[in-house]
Order: structure tokens, then sequence, then C-alpha cells
């Protein structure tokens, strides 16, 4: 039985695809500069040139999975400032990377997840994944798992002191419902709150939201080795 929180590989079909891809980019640049016939001896020589690339994202989502999300993480935690009574959500939670370090820098507050649980997302992606990891890192007590929606948060107005997310809101497909889900962010804030979203797209997009609700917001890179580049929106709630 493993005894350690795992917090899963982001987009596992694309990673699978990826794997699956590779693998036969090196069985093909193997094989096909043996054939008698000169065109796939030509065609396995280009495979074989695009074999170092393939490996070389291999290596990136691996590092991503093992090392750079959780510096990430911890860029994101290091941008606020912890008094440990902190109200804090963790919008698209996944297996809790997020909602329990922030936990972890609590003392008498609460870290909120909140998540639909989608597996397309994340590798082993449930409640129960969350809890699991909680229980593990021992901050169960001061946290809150809920199913809900980021487009319609089940809070009261100014709930949380902090609000987070990761890789979360671009899995909403249509624009105004991204909108919709930075406003329900900005409604929870308490009046001072700061939200922290981090991703790899629609960033201007959230900023504008934001914006849009009267929040004070700036816009930065995360530079890391893998993915190689993130943006983190922070909104400040007067």
């Amino acid at each position: 039985m493993n005894t350690r929180p795992t917090y899963g590989i982001d987009a596992p079909r694309v990673g699978a695809m990826i794997v699956l891809v590779v693998a036969a980019m090196a069985v093909a640049a193997v094989l096909l500069p043996h054939s008698s016939n000169p065109a796939l001896r030509s065609v396995g020589g280009i495979i074989r040139s695009l074999l170092p690339t393939g490996t070389l994202i291999l290596i990136l989502i691996f590092l991503y999975v093992t090392v750079e999300k959780f510096r990430h993480r911890d860029r994101m935690l290091n941008m606020l400032s912890w008094k440990g009574s902190e109200r804090v959500l963790d919008v698209g939670t996944g297996k809790g990377l997020l909602a329990i370090g922030a936990a972890k820098r609590l003392i008498d507050g609460k870290s909120v997840g909140i998540d639909i649980w989608n597996k397309k997302d994340l590798s082993g992606n449930s409640q129960e994944a969350v809890l699991r990891n909680a229980r593990l890192e021992g901050v169960i007590d001061c946290m809150e798992i809920r199913e809900a929606d980021a487009r319609s948060l089940p809070f009261e107005d100014g709930t949380f002191d902090y609000v987070l997310s990761n890789l979360c809101i671009h899995n909403i497909k249509d624009e105004k419902e991204r909108s919709q889900a930075c406003r329900e962010i900005a409604r929870v804030l308490k009046p001072g709150g700061t939200a922290l979203i981090s991703d790899y797209r629609y960033t201007q997009e959230y900023a504008a939201s934001f914006q849009g609700e009267g929040l004070v917001v700036t816009r930065r890179y995360s530079l890391l080795v893998a993915p190689l580049i993130l943006f983190i929106v922070k909104a400040v709630k007067k």
C-alpha cells in the first residue's frame, strides 16, 4: 500500500498519446533505415532526427509532474502573506496540491477545495484522492472538500481571504462562462482579499474579467523548466 501522497499526471490522455508516439518513433527509427525500400529508409532517417525532440518532451512532462508543479505551487503560495487564520479556497483542486499546500500554512484557518473531478484533467482525479492526500499530509482537520462548479460557487459573498486556482479555468470552453468563473471568484473574496489564478492560456482574459469587477490586477510569468511558462494573475479586491 502506497503511504505517500500522489498528485497525479496532468492531462493524462495527452501524456499517454505522447508516450505511444515516441515509442512508435523509436521502433521506426530502428527498423526503417534497414528497409530495402529507399523511401522507407528516407522516412526512417527523418523519424530518427525527430526522436530527440519527442524524448525531450517526455523528459519535460516527467519534470513537471515530479518537481516543477511543486515549485510552482510554492511560488504561488509565497506570493501571499500568511497569518495562519485565513480562509482559503482552491478552485479546481484536483488531488489537492494547492489546497493542501495552503493548509500547511494555517493554524486555525480553513482550506477549502472544490472540483468536479474530471479524470481527463488529472490522473486518479477524485474527491477520495484529495482526502487521502490530506490525511497523509496531516492536514485533514483544517480542510473541507466539496463538489462544486467554478461558475457557481456555493459560498456567501466575501467568504475567503484567498482564492487559488491552477490550470483549471481554461477547461471551461466558453469565454462567457470563463468570465463567469472569474466573477464568482471575485464575489466570494473578502474586501482586501487576493485571488491567484495560474494558467497557460486565457490569462489576459481572466485579468480583464477581474478588472471589470473592480479588482486591482497584475499578471506575471512563472518560469519553469517544464512546461516553460505559466502565467499568474493576481487580483486584489478593494
